[in-house]
């Protein structure tokens, strides 16, 4: 059994603010995740995502990003994305005290999409990408693909995508992970739409959990 913790470390005005769940037996790995545009840490789908990765040993950090620590409701402006972003960066490197093995960094929809984008410019802070439903486009907007970013990314990634969710369907990310030049795996979650089922099953953390075990080696 995980131990969950509060963590909180801060950096001048700003913080890094987040549920830790420690391992009985750590690998000295860590992962951070990132919760949605709607959401926050508590996020079923981050607590099921952190309870399969701190079943394997590693510890898990799921955080609130900036934009979320300033208003507790209500989605993101674009404003905030440059903040979302170095709010994971300095979530790393906060992590990565603590666990002295590889990083992974992961978030659901708007958070995997900052995360995705901030490992496309500095490949170097963490060893693998987990993306939890990736908003590839609005819904019915199939034509406004958010893949500029994507054919630069080299970080091994996981898709984690429900074969039901309007924000992008299985064969458009098989089109875009073929843009990416880093390693990738995409696993489907059978008819679940953009939470991937996670308030009612969470069988899936656990595969996602396995995959990027597999491809990171």
């Amino acid at each position: 059994m995980a131990q969950l913790e509060s963590f909180e470390e801060r950096d001048g005005d700003a913080a890094v603010r987040g549920i830790l769940h420690r391992p009985s037996a750590p690998t000295g790995d860590g992962v951070v995740l990132a919760h949605g545009a709607g959401a926050n840490r508590e996020s079923p789908v981050l607590r099921a995502v952190a309870t399969a990765f701190a079943a394997q040993g590693i510890a898990a950090l799921r955080i609130d990003l900036p934009f979320r620590q300033a208003r507790p409701k209500g989605p993101p402006s674009p404003a905030w994305a440059e903040r979302d972003r170095e709010g994971l960066r300095r979530a790393l490197a906060a992590l990565a005290r603590r666990c002295p093995g590889r990083l992974v960094l992961g978030g659901h929809s708007y958070g995997g999409r900052q995360a995705s984008m901030l490992l496309a410019d500095a490949p170097g802070l963490a060893q693998g990408l987990l993306l939890l439903a990736y908003p590839l486009h609005p819904p019915g907007r199939p034509e406004r693909r958010r893949t500029e970013h994507l054919i630069t990314l080299r970080t091994p990634t996981v898709f984690v995508h429900g074969t039901r969710d309007p924000f992008g369907f299985i064969d458009e990310l098989d089109e875009a992970r073929g843009m990416m030049p880093g390693p990738t795996r995409l696993l489907a979650v059978r008819d679940a739409g953009h939470d991937l089922g996670a308030r009612a099953d969470a069988a899936f953390a656990e595969a996602a959990v396995a995959e990027l075990l597999a491809l990171l080696g």
